[in-house]
């Protein structure tokens, strides 16, 4: 009787798991991870749900094709396993209007089991609840679920602890795998490349759940500098991954404020083109960048000049350079680095079917002359804000000028062959 009734509960196990491969791979397959390609990977970081009327066509005609928000426990969960998601589906019909998906944060703690981080296991257990209830009531709507915010500084309180962290996120991996298993879990959205904590994450075995690991690279320097950075993050996935498994890297935040030092609002608006291309071009998945307009108006506070627009919502430079690198690229698919001679120097090489366009510009502060030999005949030139002009390429390519402000070359003689793409 007992080996009856094991045969019986495999085979029962072996049909269920049978039949969910394919819901699974279909819903990956309608709503994957982002690819490198533009407007694929570029989203931006907000903190509303309930938009103002004409915000999202904003945010949306700037290309935006993901956002990032809090999920916050707290909010959804007033009383004792009471759960009101109403806030999130106004947000996700919105968003579905626009073809934009969601990055949502699960945080932080709530008062109703313990003050700060769960970190008992009655408030490990209800927060755990509560994600299940959230990830089933949104399922198979194109989320990624990232595992807090910042977890590794002041957001997990009373002080960051990285086993205390990876318990909770060992435990919420479990529950989605059980309850919404197809769905999306990253991790773990952590402050600046902490490669210790990041490190402690990964032994305890969350790269076993994770389908990304996310970060957020912020830095006084140019974005080009981070590329020894995400190199060393594939290094530390590849030591620690499960045999076979492939976990890409994004980074779920990061922007540069114009009250930086050495930074003003001209210098963000490049900033924001080269930190996109740049993240492209060394293999991330996705950039979000933070934030989506000013958060306040006070002059001498950093944290109120991040944004693509102002306060009131008026434009920026910024905005208009993320909106002219979504409309030149759209469609196109990031190939290659074509070398220009130095390592300053940036050649992106972008197709769509037969049609070729480059991004270029340079990290050195003046700018200096380049040849492209690949490119003939005449060559369209767009700015950083979307102003044109044409120049010519002569019989040995073209010689062009390179700037620190990114610039779009589009070919009307040359074919995605002519770079030696297939």
């Amino acid at each position: 009787m007992f080996f009856k009734q094991r045969c019986l509960l495999f085979f029962t196990l072996f049909a269920i798991t049978t039949l969910l491969k394919p819901v699974w791979a279909e819903y990956r397959q309608e709503y994957p991870l982002p690819t490198p390609s533009i407007p694929d990977s570029l989203g931006v970081n907000i903190h509303f749900t309930d938009p103002a009327p004409n915000r999202l066509d904003l945010l949306a005609a700037a290309g935006f094709k993901w956002i990032r928000m809090d999920f916050s426990w707290s909010d959804t969960e007033r009383e004792r396993g009471v759960y009101n998601f109403s806030d999130y589906d106004r947000l996700m019909e919105g968003l579905r209007r626009y073809h934009i998906r969601a990055l949502f944060i699960l945080d932080y703690g709530n008062d109703l089991y313990q003050h700060g981080a769960p970190t008992t296991p009655e408030a490990r257990s209800a927060f755990c609840k509560w994600v299940a209830a959230a990830v089933t009531h949104f399922r198979h709507q194109g989320i990624l679920w990232e595992m807090w915010n910042e977890p590794n500084i002041g957001f997990w309180q009373p002080h960051p602890d990285v086993n205390q962290y990876a318990d909770l996120a060992l435990a919420v991996g479990q529950t989605i795998r059980r309850v919404a298993p197809d769905e999306w879990y990253i991790g773990p959205g952590m402050s600046g490349m902490d490669f210790g904590f990041l490190e402690g994450c990964f032994k305890r075995g969350l790269l076993q759940y994770w389908d990304a690991v996310s970060f957020h690279p912020y830095r006084d320097s140019a974005p080009e500098t981070a590329a020894p950075d995400f190199e060393h993050v594939r290094q530390l996935i590849q030591q620690y991954a499960p045999p076979g498994k492939s976990v890409p890297i994004l980074a779920s935040e990061w922007g540069y404020s114009e009250l930086y030092p050495g930074l003003d609002l001209e210098k963000q608006s490049r900033y924001i083109v080269r930190e996109f291309l740049s993240n492209i071009a060394n293999g991330l998945l996705l950039t979000i960048w933070y934030d989506w307009h000013d958060d306040g108006l006070d002059p001498h506070n950093a944290e109120h000049h991040f944004g693509t627009v102002f306060n009131n919502y008026q434009p920026k430079s910024t905005y208009l350079a993320a909106q002219t690198l979504a409309r030149t690229l759209d469609g196109f698919v990031f190939r290659k680095r074509i070398s220009l001679g130095s390592p300053d120097d940036y050649c992106l090489l972008f197709t769509h079917g037969d049609q070729a366009r480059l991004a270029v510009w340079t990290t050195e502060a003046l700018p200096h002359p380049v040849q492209i030999p690949q490119l003939t005949g005449k060559v369209v030139v767009i700015g950083l804000t979307g102003a044109r002009f044409v120049v010519t390429a002569g019989g040995n390519g073209l010689n062009f000028y390179l700037t620190n402000e990114p610039q779009y070359l589009v070919p009307t003689h040359n074919t995605a062959q002519s770079f030696g793409t297939e």
